[in-house]
């Protein structure tokens, strides 16, 4: 952008204040056209190096050309070039409204210049004057339209603004929080994911597919925080409301919603993620993603691939792949194997383990599981509880129990004669990954009995249940869960103890006892 003429904002500013001199302008531009080429001194103003004066510049601009599109002083259709201006014999209207049209593109770009300014109020003000823009493109659209096969949404203006939201060098979430405030908007909501969807694979596709941290996780700071209505009833709030066929807009449909939310992710998790991020999407897949996609299986290979990490990220995976089996019947290969393989000692220090349990405790529910998966799972149970926590095992001893429960065939673990006799032979192959082949039938919980010694008591009392004959009634493990060593500690100092009767007096002092010539004969006084 060159000002076609020397501009004297500097002069200006050093006599009067900046907010007189903008605001002089901007009413002169708006009331006068003679006075068209102040606007070249008010789009400097967005160069500033001071911030307050970029903001009251931004401000201004968003007066003059939302009413400048409002008046339609701005060109409609292909803009030629301006310097073609002084060779076609155009009228002087056309003339005014080309050039500020060019104006209006000038400013377009210093305000997504801005929103990678170093100060946030500046990022702010120049995002609302773009979403302003947007909404008054929108009412008085810059293209010439066939109203019967298009809607005026100013869909490259909402490119570029996606673009420079989804910064590849810079942290972008504060603005991004800022900017969710418009996405309660359905139209804007369509065009965001749209834009996203097309501005993953072209950034990542340049990159050669690489991770790219910050970039990664400003995508998923803006589309995680995307929900679409759960009715189509309530999509009636848009920015920009379509004249004719309005209910036939994609922008208005809950199905094209549905399906722009699954693609935009699909096309995100399609290349590869820092690792940090795997937990961060699997922790809300469940909930917050899965629910809202029109074919929640297409989600099948990515949470394979995460199941198929191990730790954290395959507990985590868990969930995902609780919801496609238990409501879009998916089949999964070797599930129960895999499930196996996660437990390890590590399963009781991780910050998921409540999680864990819940689930698989709901995996192992079925009564139809062979025999033999669930004595693998009791016995490995009981085989990691030999160096779990406390915590750890006031989940473990019930959950055990209560598998035993459900499968009264696993009895022969605890009532088994000759364990007490060969306690150093135990048949049961640890390392073994496959449950079938672990020989956990032909063994016995001698680990419980092991912990029926444990230096706490609670857990001493939790691994004697397995004394008596099992009640019926499955143990609810809920509330032990989420049970901490703090909370535990808690517990145990709060208890009631039973006094004790004693055959001696209470000592209260030092040679006081009345029953001790000690104490009768002599004080410290």
């Amino acid at each position: 952008m060159a000002p076609s003429r020397d501009s004297n904002v500097k002069g200006e500013s050093s006599q009067v204040s900046y907010k007189k001199t903008i605001n002089t302008k901007t009413d002169s531009i708006i009331q006068n056209r003679k006075h068209a080429n102040d606007i070249f001194d008010v789009i400097e103003y967005l160069q500033s190096e001071k911030e307050k004066e970029i903001i009251f510049a931004t401000n201004a601009c968003s007066r003059i050309f939302c009413e400048l599109l409002d008046r339609g002083d701005l060109y409609v259709g292909v803009l030629p070039k301006e310097e073609d201006l002084m060779h076609g014999d155009r009228s002087a209207e056309e003339k005014y409204q080309i050039f500020m049209r060019h104006r209006y593109n000038s400013c377009v770009e210093l305000l997504l210049e801005n929103i990678g300014h170093e100060a946030f109020q500046v990022k702010e003000t120049s995002l609302c004057t773009l979403m302003k823009f947007v909404a008054a493109e929108g009412k008085h659209p810059l293209q010439n339209l066939d109203w019967s096969e298009h809607y005026n949404f100013p869909m490259e203006l909402m490119l570029a603004l996606v673009k420079h939201l989804l910064s590849e060098k810079e942290d972008m979430s504060l603005l991004i929080s800022r900017f969710q405030e418009f996405m309660e908007k359905d139209d804007v909501r369509y065009y965001v994911m749209s834009s996203v969807r097309d501005n993953i694979t072209r950034v990542m596709e340049r990159n050669k597919r690489a991770v790219i941290p910050v970039y990664q996780n400003n995508v998923f700071t803006l589309i995680s925080t995307i929900n679409i209505p759960s009715q189509a009833s309530e999509m009636t709030n848009v920015i920009v409301r379509q004249e004719t066929k309005h209910e036939d807009w994609k922008a208005a449909r809950l199905k094209e919603h549905k399906r722009a939310f699954e693609q935009m992710w699909l096309v995100f998790l399609k290349y590869k993620l820092p690792s940090s991020m795997y937990k961060k999407i699997l922790v809300i897949l469940h909930e917050s993603i899965l629910p809202q996609m029109s074919d929640p299986t297409l989600m099948i290979d990515f949470l394979s691939a995460a199941y198929d990490i191990g730790g954290a990220i395959s507990l985590l995976a868990l969930n995902g792949l609780f919801v496609l089996i238990h409501e879009h019947n998916l089949d999964y290969p070797d599930f129960y194997k895999k499930l196996y393989s996660l437990l390890d000692p590590t399963i009781f220090h991780v910050k998921y383990r409540a999680r864990f349990f819940h689930l698989a405790n709901i995996f192992l529910s079925s009564t139809h599981l062979p025999v033999y998966l669930v004595a693998a799972f009791v016995k490995r149970l009981a085989r990691l509880s030999l160096t779990a926590p406390p915590t750890a095992l006031l989940i473990v001893l019930p959950f055990i129990c209560n598998l035993i429960r459900r499968h009264p065939s696993c009895k022969v673990l605890i009532h088994r004669p000759s364990a007490a006799e060969e306690p150093c032979d135990d048949p049961y192959v640890m390392e073994e990954k496959e449950p079938a082949q672990c020989h956990a039938l032909e063994s016995s919980l001698w680990e419980i009995k092991t912990l029926q010694k444990h230096y706490h008591p609670d857990v001493a009392k939790a691994a004697m249940m397995i004394n008596e004959p099992l009640s019926q009634q499955e143990e609810d493990i809920s509330e032990l869960l989420e049970l901490s060593a703090f909370e535990l500690m808690e517990r145990e100092l709060k208890a009631e103890r039973k006094t004790i009767p004693l055959e001696f007096d209470t000592a209260t002092g030092l040679l006081k006892s009345s029953r001790e010539v000690l104490g009768v004969h002599f004080t410290l006084d």
